[in-house]
């Protein structure tokens, strides 16, 4: 079926994608940029039936969430860098107790306070590493309001399927642009739920992983009694030390997201074919490397876009292979470098890597990405 078309603001398509989702729950605190998140579901949840709340602070709104979705509902919070900084201890207890939610973080400049009404690209390295210990982290990076609307049903899914926390990341201009957007019918989309035990109560093992490593789901209120801690525990929820089986436990994170890489994993590859020089970028500098590439390509300089939409999981097969096709790599960032060390990894020594980095409050303009990739042709 078709889809309606809307003039749209990022923000605004991610919470109405949320609630196409299934989402019935938001908890969180005003933060700019991302407080129209939290103004549209305020408007939209109760209208059908779900619930929204708003909290004293960014740790209890985080809170809120994995008891909302221990409950058994879907859930979002929506915030920028300083809210994010202080959901992380939280975040790191849903990973570990596998909780499914949503986590959007609306990047602006930073550190501390920095500027919160200019985009910048600084939160990448946090969205991975922000909470402490071994942990599977998924990060999803929009470049375009309806990308917005796509990848926050793809992040639940991926919550749900996983049980694990999703992150969506994405910067102020991609949060407060409007662009003509199709609102596609929800029957476009597959709507994923998390799996639920079929155990009988005496022999439920809330964190005993089936064969896709994900163990199945009993929301608290159904007469099942099972124990949830953030402290290392076996498959009946309660503390251990047992060195095999708290690795035997963190093996298994990381194994139920590692198995659905080609469902994860994703990129864009622009105009890369015949490519000569490559440009990384993602979001609002992805939009930037498009029009220095069409600029480019007029004068005859023959340079594609690689643009990473899954952050993380890192598509590092496919940069990799690309690395062996191009002269360089340019790799522009609204941070002074986070992803190009990534890239350098996968590269290790194929290609040159050239960086453009800006951390100024502004987002990148193309005739700097241009001007980048004809001194480097």
């Amino acid at each position: 079926m078709q889809g309606t078309v809307r003039l749209m603001q990022g923000n605004q398509a991610c919470a109405h994608a949320a609630i196409a989702a299934g989402c019935t729950f938001f908890a969180g605190y005003p933060i700019t940029p991302s407080s129209e998140i939290a103004e549209e579901l305020a408007r939209l949840l109760p209208r059908m039936g779900g619930k929204f709340i708003q909290m004293e602070d960014e740790i209890a709104a985080m809170a809120a969430c994995i008891g909302a979705s221990i409950g058994g509902h879907k859930v979002l919070t929506a915030t920028s860098g300083p809210g994010f900084s202080l959901k992380q201890e939280n975040l790191g207890f849903a990973v570990y107790t596998e909780i499914p939610c949503v986590v959007v973080n609306v990047m602006r400049g930073g550190p501390s306070t920095g500027l919160p009404t200019s985009p910048a690209q600084g939160d990448v390295m946090q969205a991975r590493w922000g909470t402490h210990g071994d942990h599977p982290m998924v990060v999803l990076a929009p470049a375009s309001v309806r990308e917005i609307y796509d990848l926050t049903i793809q992040a639940f899914n991926l919550s749900e399927l996983c049980r694990t926390p999703v992150i969506l990341l994405y910067d102020e201009v991609i949060g407060h642009m409007r662009e003509k957007t199709e609102v596609p019918d929800p029957s476009q989309f597959k709507i994923i739920d998390r799996k639920q035990s079929t155990s009988s109560p005496d022999a439920y093992l809330p964190y005993k992983g089936d064969e896709d490593d994900v163990p199945a789901f009993v929301r608290f209120g159904e007469g099942y009694r099972y124990h949830i801690t953030g402290l290392a525990h076996d498959e009946r929820g309660f503390p251990t030390q047992n060195p095999r089986v708290v690795e035997a436990k963190q093996r298994r994170l990381h194994r139920k997201v590692e198995q659905r890489r080609e469902e994860i994993v994703a990129h864009e590859a622009f105009l890369l074919d015949d490519a000569e020089i490559a440009i990384f970028a993602y979001g609002v500098t992805a939009r930037s490397a498009r029009a220095a590439i069409r600029t480019a390509r007029k004068e005859g300089i023959r340079v594609g876009l690689f643009r990473p939409i899954s952050l993380w999981p890192f598509p590092d097969l496919e940069l990799e292979k690309l690395a062996g096709q191009v002269k360089a790599i340019v790799v522009a960032e609204m941070n002074l470098g986070q992803l190009i060390y990534e890239v350098d990894r996968v590269v290790h020594g194929q290609t040159r890597i050239v960086a453009y980095q800006k951390a100024s409050g502004e987002p990148v303009h193309p005739e700097e990405i241009l001007t980048a990739v004809r001194e480097h042709r």
